[in-house]
């Protein structure tokens, strides 16, 4: 009974939603909402080949892989070069000294792991133990 009454509203609703939804709907076939929402660049990671003067591959050896001095001014440099947080500074044999003391393992293990605010693998996470391996050789040999 009631509903014989209110025919007619239902039916307003029901157009008032359509042309909600129909002026939320962006205008423009499929490509060109397409072009209009895809994204402006790409995340390049290290080893990708992405191209480009800003890329990680420009700066990889013949191996692909990167020198510890490369990785030390990609990633190390940050804390290293100004001894934040009390990392050892870059050629400052002072600094080394006690972490050297305790030997290379311990501190391939630290750079590994991280320590305190030392972040996990130096916060290269796509370098590979080697990798990480000579930029503590590069470090180390500066401050000898």
């Amino acid at each position: 009974m009631v509903w014989k009454h209110f025919k007619w509203l239902w039916a307003i609703v029901v157009f008032a939603g359509v042309g909600v939804v129909a002026q939320a709907v962006p205008p423009g076939n499929a490509e060109e909402v397409r072009a209009r929402t895809t994204p402006v660049g790409q995340l390049c990671r290290t080893g990708m080949g992405c191209g480009g003067p800003t890329s990680t591959a420009t700066s990889l050896g013949a191996s692909g892989a990167m020198s510890g001095q490369q990785i030390y001014d990609q990633f190390c440099f940050v804390c290293h070069a100004t001894g934040v947080t009390d990392a050892p500074r870059f050629a400052n044999s002072e600094d080394w000294e006690s972490r050297l003391a305790k030997g290379m393992e311990a501190l391939m293990e630290t750079t590994i792991n991280g320590l305190n605010f030392m972040p996990v693998r130096g916060a290269c996470m796509a370098c590979s133990d080697g990798e990480l391996q000579a930029a503590i050789d590069y470090m180390v040999e500066t401050a000898r």
